[in-house]
């Protein structure tokens, strides 16, 4: 299983890794940590040498209640640190975290080679046609936020029939949008329980159906740290463990704040191959 990332062909057969680099102020567990030029070219140095083989740059914090900025204050956050990022590491493949259409346009055509976008194009249905037309992947993602999801008509058994639906669906959308490669996002923490978290987690690898590579994102979220009663700081124990599993459940990607202790899982698992 490969991706096309601007004419790298990366393989997915072991499990590779997704750094987080967040140029926000308020995120919920590393707000404020890499939002100028010099942290964020520290930070990505050090994802890059302990292993993440993408790294995805995000200046709109997508946390529960979080504050929606506008489309301008996060190109101000974004393109100076994109370009400059791009310009340092430039066999470093990047992914951009938005869900406007214009960002993406822009960071694509400034070297991203990934976009990701947690609504699953329905802050913004252009940007699937943005990413088809510049044939970067797609992160779909699943997020109950679209009306058509929550349809009162359709009666799901269960919250993974009901993503397998909607993947199904988007899936097709993003082909006659012409997108080549897509990336599925079960969406843990968007719109969801702690309850469908788990049941999702414990259910991944029926989403191996749709013969994509899937994406894991459980970094240090509250699925972990409100289950255990800690706070973000303290969840990374919990979140390896999440990690392990996804990973035995068929994750390809996982997207992580801390670098070497997912490296450690994939490097472990994999000598039970």
């Amino acid at each position: 299983m490969t991706i096309n990332c601007n004419g790298k062909l990366v393989d997915l057969s072991v499990p590779k890794i997704m750094g987080i680099l967040n140029l926000t102020p308020d995120s919920f567990y590393d707000g404020g940590k890499h939002n100028s030029l010099k942290k964020s070219i520290l930070k990505t140095n050090e994802m890059i040498n302990d292993g993440a083989s993408f790294i995805d740059i995000g200046g709109q914090s997508t946390r529960p209640g979080g504050n929606i900025i506008s489309i301008r204050e996060e190109e101000k956050r974004l393109f100076p640190i994109v370009e400059s990022l791009i310009k340092e590491f430039p066999d470093t493949i990047f992914s951009i975290d938005t869900f406007h259409n214009s960002i993406a346009r822009r960071c694509v055509d400034m070297g991203i080679s990934i976009v990701n976008d947690i609504s699953g194009g329905y802050y913004d249905p252009e940007i699937i046609k943005i990413a088809g037309e510049k044939k970067a992947p797609y992160v779909l993602t699943y997020n109950e936020i679209s009306p058509f999801i929550n349809d009162k008509k359709v009666n799901f058994e269960n919250i993974v029939q009901k993503a397998l639906f909607y993947f199904s669906s988007m899936i097709k959308k993003g082909y006659e949008n012409g997108l080549n490669d897509i990336i599925i996002d079960p969406g843990f923490g968007f719109s969801k329980t702690m309850k469908e978290d788990y049941f999702i987690m414990k259910n991944l690898e029926f989403f191996k159906i749709l013969e994509l590579p899937i994406l894991v994102g459980i970094s240090r979220k509250s699925m972990i740290y409100k289950n255990l009663n800690i706070n973000p700081e303290k969840a990374l124990n919990g979140t390896s463990i999440l990690n392990s599993i996804a990973l035995l459940k068929g994750a390809n990607i996982l997207r992580v704040h801390d670098v070497v202790e997912a490296k450690e899982c994939i490097d472990l698992l994999q000598s039970l191959q």
